[in-house]
């Protein structure tokens, strides 16, 4: 299956808040459909899968995108866990949405998309793009891709710059200092179930 296009509140009531996938918030706070309302105890898979659904959705990434991260994070040093938050956050559509260029994950995927996103001077226009410490990310120069840019950065996704990254608002160039650290991520989720998770696939 190919990436969630449908209703994003619906996703965000079933799983909670996702900074990446949606600005607004829903106004009923109850899962949706005909049992949304019936308290049901989950079992430990249930519990899993809707961890994993979390990053799927927040992300904006394929199940099989999920999973080679998965199997690339095992292979790396260090958590499992965390090498995989690290390599999602670390995408080009994650991190102009980090840098506040885009209101949300979709937002900056699609200005990555259309070429209006370039790395260290070159556009690059491949969303699921690595970023790596010292590459310089910057607007396509051209006045339609700048005014976007402005008007996106007067409402920023997230208040917070995270620490790995800096952004020069007047000449719109931000820059990746490092690599994300565990407490910037957003997103409030349990990796280690995501893991779990995966650990009987991959």
């Amino acid at each position: 299956m190919s990436r969630y296009r449908g209703p994003r509140l619906r996703i965000v009531r079933r799983l909670g808040e996702l900074p990446g996938l949606s600005r607004k918030t829903p106004r009923r706070a109850y899962p949706p459909g005909q049992h949304g309302q019936a308290r049901k105890k989950r079992s430990e898979y249930a519990v899993r899968l809707e961890e994993k659904q979390k990053l799927r959705f927040n992300y904006g990434v394929s199940e099989t995108q999920l999973l080679r991260y998965v199997r690339k994070a095992r292979r790396a040093a260090g958590s499992t866990g965390q090498v995989l938050l690290q390599f999602l956050e670390m995408r080009l559509d994650n991190t102009v949405f980090r840098l506040g260029m885009a209101p949300t994950i979709p937002g900056a995927r699609q200005l990555v998309n259309h070429g209006h996103v370039t790395v260290n001077g070159r556009v690059v226009d491949i969303a699921s793009y690595q970023c790596r410490p010292g590459e310089v990310i910057g607007v396509r120069d051209s006045d339609r891709s700048r005014k976007l840019v402005e008007a996106n950065l007067q409402f920023p996704g997230l208040a917070h710059l995270p620490s790995h990254l800096e952004f020069d608002k007047n000449k719109m160039i931000g820059k990746v200092n490092g690599v994300v650290e565990r407490e910037w991520i957003a997103l409030q989720v349990n990796e280690l179930l995501v893991v779990e998770y995966y650990s009987r696939q991959a």
